[in-house]
């Protein structure tokens, strides 16, 4: 059972959005979700919107008719994109907006309850007894994606969301995808987290062992290899390209609580049963993983976190349409990997993406 969530009694304040950390282009709105034993809980949809500077001379009223020349027919669709992040992170991958920003796709992404931008003081990072609880964040945030598109593209703009999402998201996308069929257009999977190192039967063992403990305490701390490898090869500050702010992705990474990783290894139990989800589903992977052992070479170039064969086998049992590309060199982020591999990843997503999502 998850942590119990008291709904809001008074009314709900005005949408507001904001200037968010990472710059121009991109707003933030908090959305409120009550609140539980440890206070007032939140989760923060991040939206991008590009401004690309208008062509020479236009200014004033030419200005004002480019726009209105260039902007769609309120009865044509909208695709959006919505990402979730993984675990220990947020949304920073302002690459990633670029891309889809760049094929005319509506771009917002969402940091969970308990992480990133919705992380608030005296609250344990990440934590839940129960991946359905998050079904309230992904719902809030399509609502308000939803509504923020319309107001800008006319109230009848149809509006097609598809769901992006990585590792733990990834899940988590996946389970939520389950539950609330016909809600979005596709679901685009990267490095999902879809079962435990080493298959069912090491989940079983750990679950059992688990249990008494998530039930007794569950935000008892487990005692777990730190996981700064992964943080060694993303950021500039040691063999990667990208700035994580190290205050909402600890690069060792946060503690591993009894009730969330119990929680987590019900979602790859369902997961292991089979799911039913009906759209058209991409999952993108590394070729290969280098999970054990010291420090090596090879983890610049791996999936350092989870066993990428496993994972693929999971993910052929979210539904009946399921397309997997997997990339040499690629990182467990494959969107944070070296230029090369990124630059095969996007193409390859592009074309799925006018192929199965973008269409009409």
């Amino acid at each position: 059972m998850g942590t119990q969530v008291k709904p809001e009694t008074q009314a709900a304040p005005a949408k507001q959005w904001k200037p968010d950390i990472l710059g121009d282009g991109y707003q933030y709105l908090t959305l409120e979700l009550g609140e539980d034993d440890e206070g007032p809980v939140v989760a923060t949809l991040v939206s991008y919107t590009p401004k690309p500077p208008p062509p020479p001379g236009f200014t004033g009223r030419a200005r004002n008719l480019l726009h209105q020349l260039r902007a769609p027919v309120a009865a044509e669709p909208v695709h959006a994109v919505l990402y979730v992040h993984g675990w220990n992170d947020y949304f920073f991958q302002t690459e990633l907006a670029d891309f889809w920003a760049g094929l005319g796709v509506a771009f917002y992404a969402l940091d969970l309850r308990k992480y990133g931008r919705s992380l608030r003081p005296g609250q344990s990072e990440g934590f839940t007894m129960d991946l359905q609880e998050y079904d309230a964040d992904i719902d809030a945030a399509m609502a308000a994606l939803t509504e923020h598109v319309r107001e800008h593209r006319g109230m009848d703009t149809p509006v097609r969301i598809s769901l992006m999402a990585h590792s733990t998201g990834g899940l988590v996308a996946s389970l939520w995808a389950h539950r609330h069929p016909g809600r979005i257009a596709a679901l685009l999977l990267n490095s999902p987290w879809l079962e435990l190192r080493g298959s069912w039967i090491v989940r079983n063992a750990t679950a059992g062992l688990l249990e008494p403990l998530a039930r007794l305490r569950p935000k008892a701390r487990l005692k777990v290899p730190e996981m700064s490898y992964y943080w060694r090869s993303i950021s500039t500050e040691a063999d990667g390209e990208w700035n994580p702010d190290p205050e909402l992705k600890m690069p060792n990474g946060w503690p591993i609580r009894a009730g969330w990783i119990t929680a987590v290894l019900n979602g790859h139990a369902q997961v292991a049963r089979g799911l039913d989800i009906r759209v058209p589903i991409l999952l993108m992977a590394s070729a290969s993983s280098t999970m054990a052992g010291p420090w090596n070479e090879s983890m610049l170039t791996s999936d350092s976190i989870l066993d990428v064969n496993l994972m693929v086998q999971r993910g052929l049992l979210l539904g009946p349409q399921v397309t997997v590309y997997r990339f040499e060199d690629a990182l467990h982020d494959v969107v944070l990997s070296a230029p090369a591999v990124r630059r095969r990843a996007y193409g390859k997503l592009e074309q799925w993406a006018q192929a199965f999502m973008l269409r009409s």
